[in-house]
């Protein structure tokens, strides 16, 4: 089958061309143009600089340029795309590092110039195998074949949205470019790549409740508040609390098929941190790279204001590519609080009327819109696939009364706070125990209960008991002194130290403890439960708190460093060691 261009375009000098009347930053001016709808796509200047149209107003139309408009001046062309903003989807997206228009930034020097197309991938061909043979009826969402070359996942080539119906050509076995037709379906061509509006959700057959939880290997997150696949997650806090390394522990560890880290508004040495840490890591699925099933999308404060706005829409299409291949993508935005700042710029430039602390009076709903996308579905082709987001949240001097943490607050499933006393006590993850909440905890309790594990609720509301009974007695101790308590408190807040020490607390550069298997923590939570029972027995029994509190716990509380990931039958051997310990106390 020869390749052929799937992509309809008309020439340039067919389109209608009008004329700049001002430039105002990233608002561009233009004469009203005929034939032209919101948030249809612009090529403006000479250097076809991407823009997008925000306003249409009596014989003018306004657009929003996504890149720096130094140079354009009135008089200059301005040429209609025709079509909303959409990105190339294709398997070239795998380990790439790309900007907010998801134009690729690796190869292309310190700065990408104004107007850069990135089309890099239109040159490399990709070994395409189909599924399908000339005559067979295909439905929408259904597989034509895959390509193998992509990376340690076989990106699939699907029948579009919307389309279906006999397969009237099929490219056999080989090497095609991203933009060649390699199936003919109905009358409509298919490529490797396919373009999307990145505003436009991808649809699917529908939506699903998903009771299977998303392994991050993160303690505190796993055992207190798990979140499932396909559900929604702020991590709200202030600076120097550790939400970066928190997420970037999630995007190493975690047990989803593909990543997209969304660097949005982000400093440029974090972000190289990130790439750099990605790229060193082995993959413990494959033995690869870990940067291999990655999608990196990098928009740095540095960089244009409202490329960053674009940023977090391209990032949820690239994560709904994936998923309706029936993989599950999580999606992490690093910040979405830069993102909001980016709308009340942009708001403000264009005289919206200001709400809450200038942000535009659509926050809410724009947030709300952006985690709406997360969800486990059955694909259009019928496979079960999820997108889980993780969005960061910066909130001006810790105060999480702001607007865009507390409109955040509203709309996900699970809230992550992370305390800046506990950061400062050199205790991470920071994530407070007493402000964070999952509402996915009573779904994922029936998964566990159907999957064998009935004491997994039960051991998280006693790990939960423990720690709000220890922060209860805090202030008396703090007041009053530990010796002035009774056994039993005394015994309680001894507990709630070994779990935070023992159970909570988890090293990210520690190479045993930076990632915690879902066995592991079950068991160390256990044996920190199990130890402290038997703390209360001796009290009860007669046996001064004093003489309990003398006890080693040290290999109990080193258990989490000392062992491996999945090792908890070192972990029992720890626990019976204490156990062993607080039987030789006598009262």
């Amino acid at each position: 089958m020869s390749a052929r261009s799937g992509a309809h375009r008309r020439p340039d000098d067919q389109r209608r061309v009008c004329r700049i009347l001002r430039v105002t930053g990233p608002l561009v001016e233009l004469e009203y143009m005929g034939g032209v709808a919101m948030y249809d796509l612009v090529a403006i200047g000479p250097a076809r600089l991407p823009g997008e149209i925000v306003a249409i107003s009596g014989d003018v139309v306004t657009v929003q340029a996504y890149e720096y408009t130094g140079g354009l001046a009135p008089g200059q062309t301005a040429l209609p795309r025709g079509r909303p903003l959409s990105v190339r989807l294709g398997p070239e997206l795998l380990g790439g590092i790309f900007d907010g228009l998801l134009r690729p930034l690796s190869g292309a020097g310190d700065w990408l110039l104004p107007g850069a197309r990135g089309d890099a991938a239109e040159e490399r061909t990709w070994s395409f195998r189909p599924f399908v043979a000339r005559g067979e009826q295909v439905a929408a969402g259904q597989a034509l074949g895959d390509v193998r070359d992509a990376g340690p996942l076989r990106v699939q080539v699907l029948v579009p949205p919307g389309g279906g119906g006999t397969v009237e050509e099929i490219a056999g076995a080989g090497d095609h470019p991203r933009d060649a037709a390699v199936a003919v379906v109905d009358g409509r061509e298919v490529t490797v790549g396919a373009l999307w509006p990145v505003r436009r959700p991808r649809p699917v057959r529908e939506r699903v409740d998903s009771r299977e939880a998303l392994s991050t290997g993160q303690r505190v997150i796993d055992l207190l508040f798990p979140v499932a696949r396909g559900s929604t997650v702020a991590v709200p806090g202030g600076f120097g609390t550790g939400k970066t390394v928190l997420l970037q522990q999630i995007a190493k560890w975690c047990d989803a098929d593909v990543i997209v880290y969304v660097g949005c508004g982000e400093r440029g040495n974090e972000m190289a941190d990130v790439i750099s840490e990605l790229s060193e890591l082995t993959d413990p699925r494959t033995g690869g790279r870990l940067a291999d099933r990655t999608v990196t999308i990098a928009n740095t404060s540095n960089m244009p204001m409202m490329a960053r706005e674009a940023s977090v829409h391209t990032g949820m299409t690239v994560a709904e590519y994936f998923r309706d291949m029936g993989l599950d993508v999580v999606v992490i935005a690093d910040s979405t609080s830069r993102w909001a700042e980016a709308l009340r710029e942009f708001a403000s430039r264009t005289g919206a009327l200001p709400a809450e602390e200038g942000y535009p009076a659509g926050l809410a709903s724009a947030i709300a819109a952006f985690y709406e996308r997360a969800a486990a579905v059955t694909t259009l082709g019928g496979k079960r696939g999820s997108v889980t987001v993780i969005g960061a949240v910066s909130p001006p001097g810790g105060d999480m009364t702001e607007p865009v943490t507390a409109h955040t607050e509203r709309f996900v499933r699970c809230l992550w706070t992370l305390d800046r006393d506990l950061a400062y006590a050199r205790h991470y993850p920071a994530v407070a125990w007493a402000g964070s909440f999952s509402r996915d905890v009573p779904v994922l309790a029936a998964g566990h209960r159907a999957a064998g594990d009935t004491g997994w609720a039960r051991r998280r509301e006693r790990v939960g008991a423990v720690l709000a009974e220890a922060d209860r007695l805090a202030d008396l101790v703090d007041l009053i002194g530990i010796a002035a308590l009774p056994a039993r408190e005394r015994v309680s807040v001894l507990a709630g130290r070994l779990v935070r020490e023992g159970v909570l607390q988890q090293s990210a550069l520690s190479r045993r403890d930076a990632y915690c298997g879902p066995e592991k923590t079950a068991a160390l939570a256990d044996a920190v439960l199990t130890v402290a029972d038997r703390c209360r027995e001796l009290v009860d029994s007669g046996v001064p708190a004093a003489s309990v509190e003398e006890v080693d716990f040290g290999p109990l509380l080193r258990a989490r460093e000392d062992t491996g990931p999945q090792d908890t039958a070192e972990v029992a051997a720890r626990r019976d060691a204490v156990l062993g310990r607080l039987g030789d106390v006598r009262p």
